[in-house]
């Protein structure tokens, strides 16, 4: 699992899950909406974590930059 994501698409997406469970605390969204929102959270908090979004992969998508790309020295 090679990572794909850049820190700004990383931060961003702690900063959605963020909003959403805030969201959901203040019971501020209801229903379907909630469910979803409810799984989408967690899911952004993993990637996010991993540094990884599978939906990327099939595009060939990554957005780190090049030198994130470089091998650390050994």
């Amino acid at each position: 699992m090679k990572m794909n994501m850049g820190t700004l698409d990383r931060t961003i997406r702690v900063i959605l899950a963020a909003i959403i469970a805030i969201l959901l605390l203040a019971k501020s969204i209801h229903g379907t909406l909630a469910l979803v929102l409810g799984i989408i959270g967690p899911v952004f908090l993993i990637t996010a974590a991993l540094g990884f979004c599978p939906l990327y992969v099939p595009f060939k998508i990554s957005t780190r930059k090049k030198r994130e790309h470089q091998e650390p020295a050994k």
